[in-house]
């Protein structure tokens, strides 16, 4: 059944009684010290330390994005028990940030700088001498700034504020652009699953602790039937803690051992199969052994927006975008707010009716941020009270300066 509410900035469609989604899944998560993951990650950092610096120096976030980032492999020398950096990594800062407030200079150039330089120390320390960092940062306006006399047209400020009175999200936060937010829950065991085993060996864990070899760029690409899984499964090792063939297959063993351990534990009935580092060739030593635990020092890149979603999964056979949310402005950039609202409001909506949810808000470039075009809303309950979902709706829509706050104060790390 579906219901259609004419809202004041366009229409919520509520759905019930919506099929939820089969047992068939592909899902794929990147690790922390993949190209793409540590691209998104830095255009994030990179946002946050700008906001911060304005927030403290101005008392208002000044327009920015870095959601544009790149990052272009570098060259590295592998051998058993050694290696080394042979050509940097290059990081392409592209996107646009305020240079100036008033007749204020914003060091925009040494904030990034220290931050690219911060960031690739605690999660590639291996990489962090070895970076070479191009800035492609503009202060130029949007499109719409038309002269029509001497007069400054006022968007022409966007980026060269007199002041923050010139900032017009302060009196009503508009939307940046058309554009699509979609969250959708909850997961089912196997994207849980999913989700934990990349951050087991990709991050912080008592398998990375006790084995330092294990590297970060970590990737999973799975299969779930509802009661068979197959996953393939890439994780490096550092060369340097390696000391021969012998031992790099010893390690893909523990690798092995430890993921069925944990499909045990989080998927005990079902069968699951496991593929690891399929592209090695033992015999020609044609390994994932790496210097930094990291494709990136050898010539793969990394572009903001093509891996992870917000909720942190890709899942081609669930409702997603391809939105990069990532570097974006967290005022009023809808790629960013909205795909984090969606998200958010399908788990309210999950909890609040036992069922699966899916969420989609479409706005409009100019709209009010608040009001977007279109909402849908799709459960799977039939038993839904449209009231309680309308107040959950717009209780979201309501949110979004405190969600600005805690992107900017918290550190929220998207993906």
């Amino acid at each position: 059944m579906r219901e259609t509410i004419t809202t004041e900035g366009g229409y919520l469609s509520i759905e019930t009684g919506a099929a939820k989604p089969g047992a068939t899944t592909i899902v794929e998560r990147k690790g922390l010290g993949h190209p793409d993951t540590l691209a998104d990650h830095l255009a994030e950092q990179l946002s946050r330390a700008y906001s911060r610096y304005t927030v403290e120096r101005f008392g208002a976030v000044l327009h920015h994005n870095f959601d544009k980032l790149a990052l272009l492999g570098g060259a590295s020398e592998v051998r058993y028990g050694a290696g080394r950096m042979t050509a940097p990594v290059r990081v392409l800062v592209n996107g646009r940030a305020a240079p100036m407030c008033g007749d204020e200079k914003i060091p925009v150039e040494e904030i990034v700088e220290a931050e690219v330089r911060a960031f690739f120390a605690e999660r590639l320390p291996e990489v962090s001498e070895h970076l070479t960092i191009t800035f492609n940062i503009t202060s130029n306006s949007s499109p719409g700034a038309v002269l029509t006399g001497d007069a400054v047209p006022n968007r022409t400020r966007w980026f060269n504020p007199r002041s923050i009175d010139d900032l017009r999200e302060r009196r009503v936060r508009l939307s940046n652009d058309t554009s699509l937010g979609t969250g959708w829950a909850p997961e089912n065991p196997f994207e849980s699953f999913v989700r934990e085993l990349v951050d087991h060996f990709s991050g912080e864990s008592d398998f990375t602790l006790s084995h330092a070899w294990c590297g970060s760029d970590v990737k999973l690409m799975g299969y779930w039937d509802g009661e068979q899984a197959d996953v393939v499964l890439c994780v490096p090792q550092k060369s340097r803690l390696v000391a021969s063939r012998a031992e790099y297959v010893r390690n893909t063993e523990s690798v092995l051992a430890e993921c069925h351990r944990l499909a045990g534990l989080r998927l005990p009935r079902a069968e699951t199969r496991f593929r690891l580092n399929a592209r090695d060739v033992l015999e020609k030593d044609e390994l994932y052994l790496t210097y930094t635990g990291s494709s990136i020092e050898s010539g793969d890149e990394g572009v903001v927006g093509r891996g992870n979603r917000v909720n942190g999964l890709i899942t081609p056979l669930r409702p997603m975008n391809l939105e990069g949310a990532n570097g974006k402005n967290p005022v009023y950039h809808v790629g960013k707010l909205y795909n984090i609202a969606a998200q958010r409001l399908a788990q309210r909506l999950h909890e609040a009716t036992d069922g699966h949810a899916e969420v989609h808000l479409v706005s409009t470039t100019g709209q009010r941020l608040d009001q977007p075009w279109r909402i849908l809303v799709r459960l799977s309950s039939s038993e839904v009270e449209t009231d309680k979902v309308q107040a959950l709706v717009a209780e979201s829509l309501e949110g979004f300066p405190a969600l600005t706050d805690e992107l900017v104060s918290d550190g929220i790390v998207l993906s």
